[in-house]
């Protein structure tokens, strides 16, 4: 999920080992900004705007100026408004320009695996795998093989926030490992947001490889504290870094080493996720050349139509893991993810989704139709909203998800 609207209080200690433990360290015990109760969408006290002369904030944690600020944002870079008429050069100008403000460097760490805890399943084989994922550290990773001969069609499985952090892969994965100690934690997520079922299970037995690694923070190198999300990335920023740059660099990582696998055709890899997974969806479709195709479900708005008050995204916390400073100065969201045609994508949201608007969701479909019609691949775009769902991934359209997959891959 996008993260503040489900506070899940959990234990305080280290969330990463190695060169993190330094920034544990630096952090660490540091109390957490009290959050400011959010008035309801368009709030009269609110609409200040560029009209206000207090300078301070209004209640949603916005500047009194805010609607200037908005009003400043041009996205000079977007497809229809970039100079730039030739769609090859807008791309490569554009993903040039997302690479520049991700802060976090780049990273060709050898990924040197090595494969343990195997298990055999209903049609597929589990392995836990760990692997040089940046050049701070290794991590593990839930990699699940159909039976049969490959090499097979793969999916990177994205997790998402949801302010739960002691389970990241197991969001996805059902857990085998560590004598199943997650696997509570995991069903009971599975039953909240994915009608129990565990998504990376599903795609193995439909003869997908699936790989799902946990982010900075969560499962294995967590569990954070919702409190210190904003320690966190002032840190990172401070050590030039940040916790949304090092979170891309690593999902584009993760979908290099997943399309590197024998048992992988890397012509037939996918990204998938929900809530802020689906965010990384469809940016690592955006920036990695190893994903040919992306399934983005409820994360996809205009970021003028989510930056409103009442809007879940003021509380911060969150917000810094979906946060490129600088950013909004040249794409909106919608343009960034626009990088990724033509590929085969899809962008399912719920209608009842409280966290991206409803004129939010409009406006970046309509932006991501321009650019896919530009490609004349408006067929390999597929945008639905579904009326009676709020923020969820239910077994309704996970069914339609694999099936578009199995279409495109």
């Amino acid at each position: 999920m996008s993260g503040d609207a489900d506070r899940a209080p959990v234990g305080r200690r280290a969330f990463v080992a190695g060169a993190g433990a330094a920034l544990w360290a630096a952090q660490s015990g540091m109390p957490g900004p009290a959050v400011a109760a959010e008035p309801p969408a368009g709030a009269a006290a609110a609409d200040t705007g560029a009209t206000g002369t207090a300078g301070g904030i209004v209640e949603g944690n916005l500047p009194d100026f805010y609607l200037a600020l908005k009003d400043e944002l041009r996205f000079p870079l977007a497809w229809d408004n970039s100079p730039i008429r030739d769609f090859r050069v807008w791309r490569r100008t554009a993903r040039a320009k997302v690479e520049e403000l991700l802060v976090a460097g780049r990273d060709d760490t050898a990924y040197a695996p090595e494969f343990g805890d195997r298990a055999e399943a209903d049609g597929y084989t589990r392995e836990l795998v760990t692997f040089g994922l940046t050049r701070y550290g290794r991590v593990r990773g839930a990699l699940l093989t159909p039976h049969g001969t490959g090499p097979f069609p793969a999916v990177l499985l994205l997790h998402d926030h949801g302010s739960k952090f002691d389970i990241g892969k197991e969001k996805l994965v059902r857990p085998w490992y560590d004598g199943e100690a997650r696997l509570p934690s995991a069903l009971e997520w599975a039953d909240r947001c994915f009608s129990g079922r565990f998504a990376g299970d599903e795609l193995a037995r439909r003869g997908y490889v699936v790989l799902a690694v946990d982010a900075l923070g969560w499962g294995d190198r967590g569990p954070l504290v919702y409190e210190q999300q904003q320690a966190l990335a002032s840190n990172l920023y401070n050590l030039g870094s940040s916790p949304a740059g090092l979170m891309a660099r690593e999902d584009v990582r993760a979908a290099r080493f997943l399309a590197g696998l024998d048992r992988v055709d890397r012509r037939r890899v996918a990204a998938l996720g929900f809530s802020m997974g689906a965010y990384r969806a469809w940016q690592t479709a955006a920036l990695s050349d190893d994903i040919a195709a992306g399934v983005s479900v409820c994360w996809m708005t205009g970021l003028k139509e989510m930056m409103v008050p009442g809007n879940n995204t003021l509380r911060g916390q969150s917000a810094f893991h979906m946060l490129h400073p600088g950013l909004a100065r040249h794409l909106d969201i919608p343009d960034v993810a626009s990088i990724a045609a033509p590929k085969p994508m899809l962008f399912f949201n719920g209608g009842l989704d409280t966290l991206f608007p409803p004129e939010g969701v409009r406006v970046a479909y309509g932006k991501l139709r321009l650019v896919w019609r530009a490609c004349r691949a408006e067929s390999r775009l597929r945008l639905k909203t579904w009326p009676e769902v709020g923020h969820v991934f239910n077994s309704r359209m996970q069914d339609d998800v694999y099936a578009w997959l199995d279409e495109v891959l």
